[in-house]
């Protein structure tokens, strides 16, 4: 074994320890959507995503000059690209700019598909592709939020809509090359790295911004934008990966379930949005098809 794989090989963790990390990192993602409508009081879209991932690529390269960790072998650009494209860069600025019109509940329903969309992915990536059960389950699921999403939006899918499905793509190639890279380097790796190769893009783009969108600095403004950067970012895609490698892709996307739940708890309580039946009605029938889904692949 190389130095390089002795440095970034990752100990196998308990099914019991990889399911709290997964589930911490449920938690943490539940507040992104609630933490960026507060971060676009006092910032505007593309200066809040340009420095929210200049914190946290700091964050991380700081990490990993303490840690003196070596640079990753050539055989993992390809998936840290993946991941750096989908979960840093892309949906990051997909829902910001999707938030900067849309309800924080009608996000959080949308995105509810993830586990899903992420599940496809993976099933297509490894070649082992589920039931028949499962892709009606799953063509169920996006059936109900198109629809949501169509009615919501007043008979046509709105800008945001689009913004959002585009975030769903791009985060669950992220999240499945992500988790597979996690089970050959440790989680925080994974994610440090993938900040780390954006961090030049980030600091040209949100400089870029700054020149044309005004910063007004806010109590909510600012604690939207530290935790986006250290808390769902580089934290809790640290614990997500490192547990997704400990028990699945399959089973993390179960914990999953409760993430559009919690968003849609912490809208009424930190922004004071009134949820309506339709929306409650779609995220529990989205709940339903990916349960389905779940069982579907065993």
């Amino acid at each position: 074994m190389t130095t390089q794989d002795s440095a970034t090989t990752t100990r196998p963790i308990a099914v019991s320890t990889g399911t709290l990390l997964a589930g911490a990192g449920v938690a943490a993602f539940s507040l992104t959507f609630p933490a960026t409508v507060w971060g676009l009081e006092g910032f505007g879209p593309w200066t809040f995503v340009g420095t929210r991932t200049v914190l946290a690529a700091l964050i991380a390269l700081g990490f990993l000059l303490a840690r003196r960790v070596p640079p990753p072998a050539r055989r993992y650009w390809g998936p840290l690209a993946a991941v750096a494209c989908g979960t840093v860069i892309g949906f990051p600025l997909l829902t910001t700019l999707a938030l900067g019109t849309s309800s924080t509940s009608h996000a959080a329903v949308v995105v509810g598909l993830l586990p899903l969309t992420t599940a496809v992915y993976a099933a297509v990536r490894s070649g082992r592709y589920p039931s028949k059960v499962f892709w009606c389950a799953a063509l169920g699921g996006a059936a109900v939020v198109i629809a949501f999403a169509v009615q919501q939006s007043g008979g046509a899918l709105s800008t945001a809509d689009l913004y959002l499905f585009g975030a769903l793509l791009v985060c669950a190639a992220g999240y499945a090359e992500g988790g597979r890279l996690a089970r050959e380097m440790p989680g925080w790796q994974v994610i440090g790295w993938a900040l780390v190769a954006t961090l030049p893009l980030a600091v040209a783009g949100g400089a870029l911004a700054l020149a044309y969108e005004p910063v007004h600095l806010t109590a909510h403004g600012v604690a939207g934008l530290v935790w986006v950067a250290a808390g769902s970012t580089f934290c809790g895609l640290y614990v997500w990966y490192r547990g997704m490698a400990a028990i699945g892709v399959a089973r993390a996307s179960q914990l999953q379930l409760a993430q559009p739940l919690l968003t849609l708890v912490w809208s009424v309580l930190l922004l004071g949005e009134r949820l309506s039946a339709v929306a409650v009605g779609a995220a529990a029938a989205v709940l339903v098809c990916i349960a389905v889904t779940q069982r579907a692949r065993g």
